[in-house]
């Protein structure tokens, strides 16, 4: 009874740390955001560069502690190649969007990221959802669908082409869910040392491919100043941390609540857009924040840890300690029979 008392009460605080790491993501996006928005602005067009100084700080920092740690690959090289492209083009999907759409609708719909990893970690990583899941999870795509309709110009959305916007967002969710379950197994199974710096290292490896292919002219023309300087400083090191908490959370609630964790970020969108744009926000918008927080409390309180492909580390623990001392007693029974 007191086992099963310090258990519940362990999954209860592991939960309640998930939850505190989920809104630290939720923060270094917004900030990301906010960064990439104030970038696109001032007329930068560089999202390539971006996200370069991004995976240059992964693969500088993590470098030095996998160089330490002296250990062989436990992943072949190839898959990290294949994780790093399409880590890559999401962010520059992503970030390409804030030159077309609003900052609130950008960072809405990067939650499509959520139905593409259910359909992918069901098909990849066998992980079993209940019915309660899928229906929250489908509220929370019907509120975000209320963005699309609302930069449609039923209401009016923010932004020069906000349709456009929303078709890179979109397209960017489509790499991050394979980026996302990938990173997931990875942290799972493997180290997640390894995992950060072989996605900087390949990462800083195609995103030079490509910038010098398609960036090249733009990189060229932007005016730096300490404001520019400061602005993708900023953004580097917001989604320095981004990377370095998400391990956690994917390794330990997996790759759905990861991303249903992030739609906060979506919160502090809008307190940036109202406070430092004062612009006013479309009914539509609060619909959809209503909707989403409606989906959101669906999906995790019928959330019984299938989600994430496998129990909670605690309660493995839990369970082996209980079964090794099942072990060891009956062991120590056998020896003193005569």
């Amino acid at each position: 009874m007191f086992r099963s008392v310090n258990m519940e009460r362990k999954e209860v605080w592991r939960v309640v740390f998930i939850l505190f790491l989920g809104q630290l993501l939720s923060l270094f996006l917004a900030v990301a955001s906010f960064t990439s928005s104030l970038i696109a602005d001032l007329g930068t067009d560089t999202p390539l560069t971006q996200s370069l100084f991004t995976y240059l700080s992964l693969s500088l920092v993590y470098g030095v502690f996998f160089l330490y740690k002296r250990q062989k690959l436990l992943i072949s090289w190839y898959w990290y190649i294949a994780l790093a492209i399409v880590d890559v083009q999401g962010n520059y999907l992503a970030v390409k969007a804030y030159q077309f759409s609003s900052i609130t609708s950008v960072t809405l719909l990067d939650c499509w990221t959520i139905p593409w990893v259910i359909i992918l970690t069901w098909l990849a990583l066998g992980t079993k959802y209940s019915p309660c899941q899928f229906l929250g999870a489908a509220i929370c795509v019907l509120g975000l669908g209320l963005v699309l309709l609302s930069d449609a110009g039923v209401s009016g959305g923010g932004g020069k082409k906000p349709i456009l916007g929303d078709i890179l967002v979109i397209a960017g969710t489509f790499c991050y869910a394979f980026s996302n379950v990938g990173e997931e197994f990875c942290v799972k199974k493997k180290d997640r040392v390894e995992v950060l710096t072989m996605l900087g290292i390949f990462g800083v490896l195609v995103s030079i491919i490509e910038i010098s292919i398609f960036e090249r002219k733009d990189l060229e023309s932007v005016k730096w100043s300490a404001t520019m300087i400061s602005l993708f400083v900023g953004f580097a090191i917001a989604t320095f941390l981004f990377y370095t908490v998400a391990p956690f959370v994917l390794k330990m609630s997996g790759a759905t609540m990861f991303n249903l964790s992030l739609l906060t970020s979506d919160m502090w969108a809008v307190l940036i857009r109202i406070f430092f744009y004062h612009q006013q926000l479309d009914w539509l918008y609060y619909l959809a924040f209503g909707l989403v927080a409606v989906g959101l409390i669906v999906y995790s309180t019928n959330d019984n840890g299938s989600a994430s492909g496998d129990e909670p580390e605690s309660v493995q623990y839990e369970r082996l300690s209980e079964e090794s001392s099942v072990t060891n007693n009956t062991e120590l029974a056998a020896g003193n029979q005569p």
